[in-house]
């Protein structure tokens, strides 16, 4: 089975959706004949892979701003995608076999399906587990340290986060655990209680900055307080 997209629908089919299973676009137009001989292999092979990869039809006729996106040539043009990035392609109408290589390509590993099921089991020693193969796991690394900052090791959470490159999803993680707040706790308080010290307090500065992770972009008050920070630090 595939999925018809649109350009209103392309970023939660295709990008959104590729991070978490690998995402096949194959760009068509009904008046195409290699077109509609490479569909239905198309259907039969991804079908097979019972959702471990997900099929989307692109008209490019309905949506030529997708195909100039992805700058097509000729079609049929298919295009795989993973973690919202293309990672395999090809043009033309090619028989089953090819078909089953290029999906077969996409296939996750049985070590990377070992990885996924430790990590979706999300214990303290199923993360220690997947970190024993892959070091600098993000998703181990976060779940681990989410679970030694609900137990107060806040210092050792700190300690494995640092083993990675910092991300959005990180900074909050490590704000956690530097900042002892609860949600009930009044962030207007401790941030204006803050705010006298941020330019000569190293420490004050960072858990302004902490708390305003914990609070987020989509909180009203966070691009407020920035520029308070900001208008303080220059």
């Amino acid at each position: 089975m595939s999925i018809d997209v649109t350009a209103a629908t392309f970023q939660a089919e295709v990008i959104d959706r590729s991070h978490d299973v690998p995402v096949i676009v194959d760009l068509w137009a009904p008046w195409c004949g290699p077109c509609r001989t490479l569909g239905p292999i198309l259907e039969k092979v991804v079908d097979a892979s019972g959702g471990k990869v997900v099929l989307v039809k692109v008209d490019t006729d309905q949506n030529p701003n997708i195909a100039q996106a992805f700058q097509v040539q000729s079609i049929p043009a298919v295009y795989a995608l993973k973690d919202g990035v293309v990672v395999d392609g090809f043009n033309g109408a090619y028989p089953e076999h090819v078909v089953q290589e290029f999906v077969n390509g996409l296939l996750p590993s049985e070590g990377e399906q070992q990885i996924a099921a430790l990590l979706a089991e999300a214990t303290e020693g199923s993360f220690r587990a997947v970190l024993d193969v892959e070091p600098g796991n993000e998703d181990a690394i976060v779940g681990l340290a989410e679970l030694l900052i609900a137990r107060g090791e806040t210092e050792q959470a700190l300690q494995y986060l640092a083993r990675i490159p910092e991300t959005d999803r990180t900074r909050v993680t490590a704000a956690k655990a530097r900042v002892h707040l609860t949600p009930d706790d009044d962030y207007d308080a401790a941030l204006t209680a803050l705010l006298d010290s941020v330019k000569t307090d190293d420490e004050a500065r960072q858990k302004f900055v902490d708390i305003l992770e914990l609070m987020g972009p989509d909180d009203l008050r966070t691009a407020v307080y920035r520029k308070q920070l900001t208008a303080r630090l220059y």
